[in-house]
């Protein structure tokens, strides 16, 4: 049991690290947030962005990252 917690508590150390490089690294990523399939609306006087394809992506590597740690957990 106790090298179950400590397999985990790694991999959370491992994702906070990712999303600590994405909010350094993020202006360095032209990409995100300029996927297809985001909509974004300009005029005049009005201004809209839904990040769509971005939501996506972001939704997709999340689901994935959860599986792994559901399958590290079942060992």
């Amino acid at each position: 049991m106790d090298q179950s917690i400590g397999k985990i508590l790694i991999l959370i150390g491992l994702i906070i690290m990712a999303i600590g490089a994405v909010f350094v690294f993020s202006d360095r990523m032209p990409f995100l947030g300029k996927l297809p399939g985001d909509i974004r609306i300009e005029r005049e006087n009005f201004s809209f962005y839904f990040p769509l394809g971005t939501s996506i992506l972001l939704s997709i590597l999340l689901t994935a990252i959860v599986w792994i740690i559901s399958l590290i957990g079942r060992k």
